[in-house]
Order: structure tokens, then sequence, then C-alpha cells
């Protein structure tokens, strides 16, 4: 099991310089990741989608940059992967993109994790004056862009929504053939898109009947598409609301002690490439505080894991 933290990038952990100090001894603490999100706006009227007609956090409307948070991030550490979970994909053009985050790989000499996703919120599209029909099909051929655009010399594509003429376009990302993609989602569609055409899924921590009867959906996609299931990894996101004492089972895969959640978290990661991801910044305003619990998550998933 690997073990990720958030970047603090919201609310007031929405300084840079706290930013890098934090991740830098996230780094000191041992973790395996660190991930940043991507929000434009909090809006005051709760958002179509957003849990029970409840309004959404604040801290959500003051954020950095996801990706220039993750340039920060890679310029104070040596060794964690730096992932996004999740980049809505499509509120620039692919091309853009696929330049942003080559750059990002080559600033962090190799170790970004591209995440993306079509994110849930209609208001944030609308802000961005991105088409909120279509999704699918735009992250498709996002997806193809920016494997041409990563993996051939010279670049050409031709699709229903954007053109590249036959070009020259360097330089190419560290890793190759290409930097790792894992795609988000909870829809059969999404599922069915990683297992297809994606390195792994950018999940969450979910009771587990939910969580194998969509993971069905991504295993299955990836056999007919003969690919192995097997090589793809999953990343578990869980906003953790930590508790003094022990809260209901059964909302132990994201609210409860320490331990609860760390115990789900356990029967969720099956593989050894499974990987954990922790966000505190719904947890504490604290810094201290953030790393104190980063601390205890990183002993109890790593010092509890069962041998084998």
């Amino acid at each position: 099991m690997r073990i990720g933290f958030a970047v603090p990038q919201f609310g007031p952990f929405a300084d840079p310089d706290r930013t890098a100090t934090m991740c830098a001894a996230l780094e000191t603490l041992g973790c395996h990741s660190l991930w940043a999100a991507d929000r434009l706006l909090a809006p005051i009227i709760p958002p179509d989608g957003y849990v029970s007609g409840k309004p959404m956090p604040l801290r959500y409307g003051t954020h950095l940059d996801p990706l220039l948070a993750l340039t920060v991030a890679a310029t104070v550490t040596e060794r964690v992967r730096l992932g996004s979970s999740t980049l809505n994909a499509l509120w620039q053009p692919p091309l853009l993109l696929a330049r942003s985050l080559t750059t990002l790989d080559l600033i962090s000499h190799g170790r970004l994790d591209v995440g993306l996703g079509l994110g849930w919120m209609r208001e944030e599209y609308a802000a961005a004056g991105v088409p909120w029909q279509g999704r699918g099909a735009r992250l498709e051929e996002t997806l193809d862009v920016l494997d041409a655009v990563w993996q051939s010399d010279p670049v050409v594509h031709a699709g229903l929504l954007w053109r590249i003429p036959e070009s020259t376009i360097l330089p190419k990302p560290r890793q190759r053939p290409r930097p790792p993609v894992l795609l988000g989602g909870f829809t059969p569609p999404a599922l069915e898109r990683v297992g297809r055409r994606a390195d792994g899924w950018l999940g969450a921590s979910m009771p587990l009947p939910y969580f194998q009867g969509l993971w069905a959906v991504a295993a299955e996609a990836a056999e007919r598409a003969g690919r192995d299931p097997a090589g793809l990894r999953r990343v578990f996101r869980v906003n953790a609301e930590i508790t003094a004492s022990g809260a209901d089972a059964a909302e132990a895969f994201q609210r409860g002690t320490v331990r609860q959640i760390c115990d789900h978290l356990r029967l969720m990661c099956t593989a050894d490439n499974d990987e954990v991801l922790v966000d505190l910044q719904l947890t504490t305003d604290s810094p201290q505080r953030f790393l104190e619990l980063a601390a205890a998550f990183l002993a109890e998933l790593v010092e509890r894991v069962p041998a084998g």
C-alpha cells in the first residue's frame, strides 16, 4: 500500500510559503505522494449535485492553482510522486494542457502523475465558458491530443474539436512514453474509460459493495481491450473527518478515529500498487495539527499493515 496526502492549497493553507513548508515536511514524514485538487469557485447557493443540499465549504472559494501548487511542491521535494486529484481536464485546450503538464514533469524530474476528471459542478463549467454537454467525448479527444503531443514527433491531430497541423512540439516529458494518466469518476462510463485507456483510477474511500461494483466495470473493460486489470493503479481519496471517539461503522469509510478510517482503507487496498490519498484540509486549520494527523495516518497504515 502506498500512502499520499493532499497538497495544502485551500482555505487557510492557500499560501505558497505555507504550501512549500508543509509539502517538504510531508515528504520528510515518509509519504509516497502529494496530490493537488482543482476548484474554481464555491457557490453561495448549494450547487446541483452537492451532498444533501448542503452549502460547499467556504474554504473551497480560497484556493491555489493545482499545477502551480504542484510546481511549488516539486521545488521543495526530491522523492515523492506529484499528482493531480483531479485536474478538470476540459477547462483549457488540450494542447495548452499538454504543454503545462510536460513542463511540470520536467521540473519534477519525472515525478508527475496526471490525474484527470470531468468535474461535477455545472456552475464551474459556465464560469469557465466550457460546454457542459458532450463532456465524455471532449475528454476522449483530450486524451488523444495528449498522447499525440507526448508520443509523436512530428505531432499531428485531426479531430472533431481540435486540429493540430503537422508540427514540432518539444520538449517531450521526461517520463516515457508519457507520464502515467489516471482518470477519476464514479459512473459506469467513467470506469469503462479507465479500463479501456487509463493507467489507473482516481477513486475514493467508499462502502465496499459500491466500490466492488464500480471496479468490476473497469476490470471487464480492460479485459475487453486486451489489457491486464491487475496492472491498473487505484488511488482512494478520503476527505477524512476525524472524531475523538469511534463513529458509526457505516461511516468509517470517511468519518471516525484515525484507526477506524485506516481499517476501512486496508479493506479496500488489496493490491500492492493500491494507494490511499488522505485530505486533511477539511479537518483542521492548523498546519501543526495537519502534520500531526498525517504522521498518525502513516504510523497506522504502515505499522499495522498485515504481513503478506
